[in-house]
Order: structure tokens, then C-alpha cells, then sequence
């Protein structure tokens, strides 16, 4: 294997950095989490972009989340098919083997995934609607979202509300897999669903009742 290089000289100065002050300062507490094993209390399921930094805006520390990122937050429904199923895997493991309390879908503003889908659907990413596309593959998970709002909403509109939309398809398609479903029907789990303004640091969560987000 000849193709891996060694890090970045300024990743390797932040390791160091962080190694002589975080670490040296706690290192009877990482050496707990090793010794002990992990028990996160939530598990969080966010968007992969890099402007969305669940830990910082939930002051958590190691060992609290059990994080989950890809594109556009999404969770596909249960299909145990025999393929590699990557966000399926990890929610498994978190709600069987970690027994996590919480499940927390994050969405987020300006989401790129979500206006790559809403650019597919309606014809301005031909790209992405090739069988080839992992992205716009993905992405189909987001349609039964667009379906619902499609004849209501139109250009960025219709983007804005398909952020929420993902966080929507999500919550629904975990009550699909059935140990979700076990495990909330005997209130031992709970689902939540978040939507973050990136630029304005705002937090909405999903209510049931009204079929709407509100502020946190």
C-alpha cells in the first residue's frame, strides 16, 4: 500500500497541542472511558458537512454521544437486503448493544445534500439521477419528503422546507426498523428531531402534535 501519506504538519501540531493540554489535564478520565467501554446516552445522527458541530453546540464531552454523520442526516428505511447498510449498522448497534435513551436527528441550513436532491428532482442535476451516483442514490431516501411538499413549495422555498422534511423522513423511517419500534413502544427510547440555523445558531425541534418546529 503505497498510496497513504502521513498527516498534515497542522494536524499533526493540533494532535500535539491537544495531547500536552486536554488530554494530560483529563488523562484519568480517557484512560475510565478505555477501561470502561463506552455508555453514551444519545445517539445523534447529523448531517456530515463540516459546519455542523453537534458536540460544540451540546457542550458535550467524550464518552456522551454516540455520532452518526452522513449526507443530509438521513435514515433509510429497514431493509435487510444483504447489502452494506452503513447508517442501518449503527443504529442498530446503538439501540441494541449501546442502549441509548436518545435518538436525535439533526438537520441543518444550507444544506448541500438536500439542495443536490431538490436540483435532481427537478432536472438541473442530471448527474445525480445516474444508477452510478452514490450521492444521488442516497439522496432518493429524501423523495417521499418531496413528495409531500412538491406541489406546495417551489425554487429555495421548497429547499428551506426540504431540510425539515429529511429530519421528518428520518423519525419515520426509524420507527420502520423494528427493534426502534420495540423500544419506544415499551418507552425505553425516544425519538427527536432538531433543525439547526447555522448562521444565526438558532435550534428548532420537531412537534408532533402540530407538525411543525419550534423553538428549543
Amino acid at each position: 500500500m503505497d498510496h497513504a501519506r502521513p498527516l498534515p504538519k497542522y494536524l499533526v501540531q493540533r494532535y500535539q497541542g491537544w495531547k500536552a493540554t486536554s488530554y494530560s489535564e483529563n488523562k484519568s478520565w480517557y484512560r475510565r472511558l478505555a477501561s470502561e467501554g463506552q455508555h453514551p446516552r444519545a445517539m445523534i445522527i447529523s448531517c456530515c458537512d463540516s459546519r455542523v458541530h453537534v458536540t460544540s453546540i451540546f457542550g458535550a464531552d467524550q464518552g456522551e454521544f454516540f455520532i452518526h454523520r452522513n449526507i443530509a442526516n438521513l435514515v433509510p428505511p429497514y431493509e435487510p437486503d444483504g447489502n452494506r447498510h452503513g447508517t442501518s449498522a449503527t443504529i442498530e448497534y446503538a439501540v441494541t448493544a449501546l442502549k441509548v435513551a436518545h435518538v436525535i436527528v439533526i438537520g441543518h441550513s444550507s444544506c448541500g445534500g438536500v439542495k443536490g436532491f431538490y436540483d435532481m428532482a427537478t432536472g438541473a442535476a442530471p448527474e445525480l439521477k445516474a444508477p452510478e451516483s452514490f450521492v444521488g442514490r442516497w439522496m432518493d431516501v429524501l423523495q417521499p419528503g418531496y413528495d409531500r411538499i412538491k406541489d406546495h413549495h417551489s425554487g429555495q422555498d421548497c429547499v428551506d422546507h426540504l431540510e425539515k422534511e429529511a429530519v421528518k423522513v428520518s423519525l419515520d423511517n426509524l420507527m420502520t426498523f423494528p427493534f426502534v419500534a420495540d423500544a419506544v413502544k415499551k418507552e425505553e427510547l425516544s425519538l427527536h428531531g432538531l433543525w439547526h440555523d447555522i448562521g444565526e445558531g438558532g435550534l428548532l425541534f420537531y412537534e408532533t402534535e402540530t407538525d411543525s418546529f419550534q423553538p428549543v
